[in-house]
């Protein structure tokens, strides 16, 4: 069978379903802590009963199977008969996997494959409640009645059966429970016949206000005795409430079934509690109290959203034009009309940027479960913190941000933390902390990752990168400690004696890095030896327009990202110098490599000007390199647009765009420009 991805009742249940799925490892995770959790244990099976009901509806069987195995598990959790342990979890977190997969077999048109036979066998044996036989099935109130037939994935939800037994449980022996409610079929709950919030709901109403729900209790069936006057106080419930309640079950259910004929006995009578325990009443809710609130959100393509930034990045085009034009016009009304445009473009621009915007926590909720599984992979006790989760930047950024996050976590893991003997050893709690944070510093976010481990150690960088032959020992000894965790970005560098398939502090970081330049972004790095380690990643707040340098380079304009741009000044030919055949300027009492632009960038430029320029310094992955160019023109914000297909993947350019006096200037692509030019200085 195949499946039209563009069908709309799939993609809603495929956005709909795959929020709940992202959410679902940080909560599986957490739970895993707090096993006791009731309000975690509803939230996860409420998300297995949801994903399970919207499949069962567009017919994938085999995320039906194993969605409904999951939600059995948790619906033994959920009523105590067995506790949380790692080999359960391990199970339900590969189920996990395993939809998510689904769902992209889905997302391509493809039937679901099916589940791992030896997963599900497992899911069923955790079905049983710990330390006894598998529960045998709940005997209705007249057991001659035959049982309405059940499809294959709709069951009789077990909780309405332990709120029947149990209502009839609470019947004092003179009150007995009316033959119309005897006679009521067991309604059925699953997929979206009730939600599990209402659901919810009516439990707590009749347990009291949400008592402990205890085990089903089988009842023999009773006569209805003659009508007695309605009782208050207490919790206890007449019997037209709970006709009620059993009403608005039925009548939420796919399958037609016949509603009990309640209205033919209107029985009111108290229902004592079985033991006599004095307890304040608790407010029962009421499911339909409150009218459902207005939808404020409205679902949205993303390329609309695109074509709008993109209009928008025109329209600032045209803001600069005019801001450079009002200049040489002399006129003040036009001064005054081009401010007041400046002002309410920059306003559009920023609130069509938020609606771009995304919580950084898309990115966020994938880590605790991938620190959970590392730790348990290197027998590490580890805690994750997070911070700053609902901080926004551009859906791109958020969506180009996690696979480095990823590797930078795995890192602060597998290197930062050490083992819980030698944490001990060294007098810190056995349980290491990684903390991951994300806050908003002006038009870029600031992202860190640290931890409280071991630290790196400046000496045996040192050493690493002479034994790596990444420079001689002499040059390795004038480093300062900054300068020696930067180390750990050059490729292939790592510490570790014996390389493994988990990412190490060293390996990939070059990628790492070089990914966050891509982004325009920077990555800082601090370590204290035995005390721990923090990156420090900052980018834009979004990549559809960027602050730029704009500069002169002969009679060309050129943009530099200003992210790089560290500082300026003017060219003083006294601090020049060459070292080993490479132009060097002193940059307290530092000497860095200098490079003229003109040489690698403009057709039949001459040699350096001895009569001045500017000095730009920028960073370019772990080092500081100056340019010179011929003139400053000043920072203005540009709209990058992608170089036509005679300049396309051309090294050391990111892209175009038109500058306010309306001439084409190309944006610099700082370390590609490295790359292929300076290895010829």
């Amino acid at each position: 069978m195949s499946f039209d991805p563009n069908d709309d009742i799939l993609q809603d249940f495929l956005v709909e379903a795959g929020e709940l799925l992202e959410h679902l490892n940080e909560q599986l995770v957490e739970l895993e802590q707090r096993p006791q959790d009731a309000q975690l244990l509803n939230a996860v099976f409420r998300s297995f009963h949801t994903v399970k009901g919207g499949a069962s509806f567009l017919n994938l069987t085999h995320l039906v199977e194993v969605c409904h195995r999951a939600e059995d598990v948790f619906n033994v959790l959920r009523n105590g008969e067995r506790v949380i342990d790692a080999g359960l979890m391990d199970a339900v977190l590969r189920v996990v996997d395993i939809v998510n997969s689904m769902f992209a077999e889905i997302h391509s048109g493809k039937e679901p494959s099916p589940s791992d036979p030896a997963l599900l066998e497992e899911l069923r044996g955790y079905t049983t409640p710990a330390g006894a036989a598998p529960a045998a099935p709940t005997v209705s109130a007249q057991p001659t009645a035959p049982a309405p037939a059940a499809s294959s994935d709709d069951v009789t939800d077990a909780e309405f059966e332990q709120m029947l037994a149990d209502a009839q449980a609470k019947k004092a022996a003179p009150a007995s429970v009316p033959a119309s409610i005897q006679d009521a079929p067991a309604a059925k709950v699953g997929g979206d016949e009730i939600s599990d919030d209402e659901f919810e709901a009516l439990l707590d109403q009749l347990h009291g206000g949400g008592a402990p729900k205890p085990a089903a209790v089988a009842a023999p069936p009773v006569t209805p005795p003659p009508a007695a006057p309605a009782a208050s106080g207490g919790d206890t419930i007449s019997d037209d409430e709970f006709e009620a309640l059993l009403d608005q079950i039925q009548s939420k259910g796919k399958t037609e079934t016949a509603k009990p004929a309640v209205a033919a006995a209107p029985v009111a009578k108290p229902v004592p509690k079985p033991e006599p325990k004095a307890a304040a009443p608790a407010a029962a809710p009421d499911a339909q109290a409150h009218a459902p609130a207005a939808d404020t959100t409205v679902r949205v393509d993303t390329k609309r959203l695109d074509d709008i930034m993109n209009l928008v990045g025109e329209l600032v085009l045209v803001r600069n034009r005019l801001a450079t034009l009002k200049a040489s016009m002399g006129d003040g009304d036009v001064a005054k009309a081009v401010a007041n445009l400046d002002v309410v473009t920059a306003d559009l621009q920023m609130a069509v940027m938020k609606t771009r915007m995304q919580p950084i926590k898309k990115v966020f909720g994938r880590f605790p479960r991938v620190v959970r599984d590392l730790a348990r992979a290197l027998n590490k006790e580890v805690n994750l913190e997070m911070q700053g989760e609902e901080t926004d930047l551009d859906k791109n950024l958020v969506e180009a941000l996690a696979d480095p996050l990823v590797h930078l976590v795995r890192n602060a893991v597998d290197h930062g933390i050490e083992g819980p003997d030698e944490r001990e050893k060294a007098g810190k709690p056995r349980v290491g902390t990684v903390i991951l944070a994300a806050e908003q510093e002006g038009d870029h976010i600031l992202l860190s990752i640290e931890d409280d481990g071991k630290g790196m150690d400046p000496e045996v960088l040192r050493r690493k990168a002479v034994e790596k032959g990444i420079m001689d020992e002499e040059s390795a000894a004038r480093l300062d400690e900054k300068d020696c965790y930067n180390l750990i970005f050059h490729a292939g560098f790592s510490t570790k004696t014996e390389i493994s398939d988990i990412s190490g502090r060293g390996v990939g970081m070059d990628v790492v890095k070089t990914r966050i330049a891509q982004l325009n972004g920077s990555v800082d790095i601090d370590s204290r030896k035995g005390r721990g380690s923090r990156l420090s990643i900052r980018v834009p707040l979004t990549l559809a327009i960027m602050p730029t340098l704009m500069v002169v380079l002969g009679n060309q304009p050129f943009a530099l990202p200003l992210a790089s741009v560290s500082e300026i000044f003017d060219l003083d030919h006294d601090r020049t110098n060459v070292v080993d055949g490479q132009l060097t300027v002193m940059v307290r009492n530092k000497a860095l490599p200098l490079f003229y632009l003109r040489k690698w960038l403009v057709r039949d430029s001459y040699s350096e000007n001895k009569g001045g320029g500017h000095v730009v310094m920028v960073q370019v992955a772990n080092q500081k390199v100056g340019f010179v160019v011929d003139q400053l023109i000043g920072q203005e914000e540009v709209v990058i647009k992608p170089l036509g297909a005679m300049l396309q993947g051309m090294p050391g350019f990111a892209g175009a765009t038109i500058t306010g006096n309306g001439r084409i200037a190309l944006i610099l692509d700082v370390p590609s420009l490295m790359k292929k030019y300076a290895r010829r200085m």
